[in-house]
């Protein structure tokens, strides 16, 4: 009788370590999970064919981007969660090309904004700002920082600025670190105005090495609440310090991100790939998976507003596709 008490209990004891065990392991489970965004909009894409018959100007010819780029291109890339929205970026100088990525759009629901190129101060700008901007895709514009300087002086350039804040519409400024305080100034003229600083200011990622005034800049933007920061060119910012390893590790972005995050916050920070030319310096899975592996401690509201809902508000676009 003793002995078969022992062996119940030994029964007993063996049954409820087992389930102990599956107990911690579902809950390690559980708090190991991945954590992904609901949606992805992509704001950041280029395309362009350089079989048209006037050409493009960008990229050149002896680059390995100089082919066509279409959106099918995009759809069928491998992607590290799916990504069914994009926003365009025009590169391209020539007025015309904003008018063939609208024809573009038309046909392929991916496109859900498209930020042109023109040129505030222009005396045709508001002429080609109206004709384009009737198409509810066209969102605003990209200008590059080395206009924006002196164009604050210029009247003309900000009552334009001002003319495309009136009218819902917003601006991406490119450049280097300088582009946010570009960005700062444009954004205490035109208060009113909706202002997208696009690749974080195209800074040198050095992990830990911290670029000095690029941190200033982006401290002075704290309580500029228009300006987002497109949180795209990660791994080029990179390949610029290590051009032949570029890291896929987040740890080696951390420090950059922590700066964004902690003086411009959840509200304002945007993702976007940058692609083709992201692809130079690493595949579209691998810069995908750096900014969610970096959003996980973060909690699954930051990553829906980081990877889609903030790009609502920033580009003001209308319907994701499929919904």
């Amino acid at each position: 009788m003793q002995s078969m008490n022992r062996r119940h209990f030994l029964k007993s004891a063996s049954a409820g370590l087992v389930a102990a065990q599956t107990t911690l392991s579902w809950a390690a489970a559980e708090k190991t999970q991945e954590l992904l965004p609901q949606k992805v909009v992509d704001t950041h894409t280029h395309f362009y064919d350089p079989s048209r018959p006037e050409g493009v100007p960008w990229p050149p010819k002896n680059s390995s981007l100089y082919r066509t780029v279409l959106p099918e291109d995009f759809v069928a890339l491998k992607k590290y969660q799916p990504v069914n929205a994009t926003v365009v970026v025009e590169a391209s100088k020539l007025v015309e090309d904003n008018q063939w990525i609208l024809d573009v759009a038309k046909d392929n629901p991916v496109i859900i904004g498209f930020v042109g190129r023109l040129t505030p101060g222009d005396p045709q700008f508001r002429q080609q700002l109206k004709r384009f901007a009737k198409n509810p895709i066209y969102k605003g514009i990209r200008v590059n920082h080395n206009l924006v300087e002196p164009g604050l002086s210029q009247p003309r350039f900000i009552d334009d600025l001002k003319f495309m804040a009136d009218k819902g519409l917003q601006v991406d400024l490119n450049g280097g670190p300088v582009t946010l305080d570009a960005a700062r100034k444009v954004a205490q003229q035109v208060p009113d105005l909706r202002i997208v600083v696009d690749h974080i200011g195209n800074v040198v990622i050095k992990g830990d090495e911290i670029d000095p005034e690029w941190r200033r800049y982006m401290e002075a933007l704290t309580d500029q609440k228009q300006v987002f920061i497109k949180v795209s060119a990660l791994v080029e910012g990179a390949s610029r310090h290590r051009p032949n390893d570029v890291p896929s590790d987040v740890d080696y972005y951390r420090p950059t991100l922590d700066v964004i995050w902690n003086q411009i916050g959840v509200d304002r920070m945007i993702f976007g790939s940058n692609w083709p030319v992201s692809e130079r310096a690493a595949d579209y899975v691998t810069l995908q998976k750096i900014l969610v592996d970096y959003l996980q401690d973060k909690g699954q509201a930051a990553l829906d507003k980081v990877f889609w809902q903030n790009s609502k508000v920033a580009y003001r676009w209308d319907k994701y596709p499929g919904e």
